[in-house]
């Protein structure tokens, strides 16, 4: 994977898997500036694929029901009011399945507590003696405004600090109990004493970084850096998004932004993310749907993931479709 898979990295991770929490930032929306032409050809290219639009969704055939709500997985007040929505299939559902549940969360800090070196470096050269200079000092600064000395993110694995620049500089005092919409389905799941199942396994964010070689992760590691100066802008832009029910167009904007990266052709843009798209969603896609349809036979089924897995032709949504579900879109 190039330096350019960076550029999307850090936003995919807020959909893709639970990072803490996001806490309503001073940035602005990037949308909202952007050059009308600019904006168009972004939206046109994200309305070119099935279910571009729309964070809730039922899917039936026959009998079989599953109630789908994509979901942002930062803290934000505008969750109630979804959340107030979902409760009531909550409540009349035989299972809630998400990406990662308490079970899940348990047995992965297990697992870093066995295995330290899944996230730290204990052997061998550190991030300080592995980077170039210039680009250890924005490293440390971008970590220490995040309340996380050099010395310590020195020992970061590089796919740990990728995910930890994901989240701004603002949203870190709000870290000490993460929800995102994820998190408060679970709670209402556990409250109305509905059994929540986990979508895969525990140990997937490993699987994925384990596909890429370590010299792959540094490099996006210094592209990621390249957006730190932006990075309240890239998350308020996302989350207004979500909120619109139009998180391809975040995806599509990566993609548009990833065309002015000096050295690259938008064939090698468009083969990067093709490459993204397939390591980050599809494949996960493709691995969730047997695992939904089994719960649908047992029951009503309320299913809550990262939004970016509705969309697209490898998309839960098209995938159900092929399936013989029908689809219906609901109203948050």
């Amino acid at each position: 994977m190039s330096r350019l898979a960076a550029v999307t990295l850090a936003l995919v991770l807020s959909f893709l898997h639970a990072l803490p929490a996001l806490a309503l930032c001073g940035g602005r929306n990037l949308f909202e500036e952007m050059d009308p032409a600019k904006l168009a050809s972004i939206r046109d290219a994200a309305e070119a694929v099935p279910f571009p639009k729309g964070n809730f969704w039922q899917a039936v055939r026959g009998d079989e029901v599953i109630t789908i709500a994509g979901t942002y997985h930062f803290d934000d007040p505008r969750h109630q009011a979804n959340l107030d929505k979902l409760q009531l299939f909550i409540a009349d559902a035989t299972t809630v399945l998400v990406e990662s549940g308490p079970e899940e969360e348990k047995a992965l800090m297990d697992l870093v507590a066995r295995e330290p070196a899944r996230m730290f470096i204990t052997t061998g050269p550190t991030l300080f003696e592995q980077l170039p200079a210039e680009v250890w000092a924005q490293l440390s600064d971008a970590m220490s405004k995040r309340g996380i000395p050099g010395f310590m993110a020195a020992k970061f694995r590089p796919w740990y600090v990728l995910a930890v620049l994901a989240i701004p500089p603002c949203a870190m005092e709000q870290m000490s109990d993460p929800k995102g919409l994820d998190g408060m389905v679970i709670d209402a799941a556990l409250a109305a004493g509905t059994p929540v199942r986990a979508l895969e396994p525990y140990d997937t964010i490993f699987t994925l970084f384990d596909s890429m070689t370590d010299e792959e992760i540094l490099a996006m590691l210094q592209s990621t850096l390249a957006l730190e100066d932006r990075s309240e802008d890239h998350a308020v832009t996302l989350a207004d998004s979500y909120f619109a029910g139009r998180s391809r167009e975040i995806w599509e904007f990566m993609r548009q932004i990833s065309y002015d990266l000096p050295g690259y052709t938008r064939a090698q843009v468009d083969a990067e993310f093709a490459r993204m798209e397939e390591l980050l969603m599809n494949a996960r896609n493709r691995a969730w749907i047997p695992v939904l349809t089994q719960a649908a036979k047992e029951g009503p089924v309320v299913a809550a993931f990262g939004a970016l897995h509705l969309s697209g032709e490898q998309g839960v949504l098209n995938l159900l479709r092929q399936q013989g579900f029908s689809l219906t879109e609901l109203q948050f």
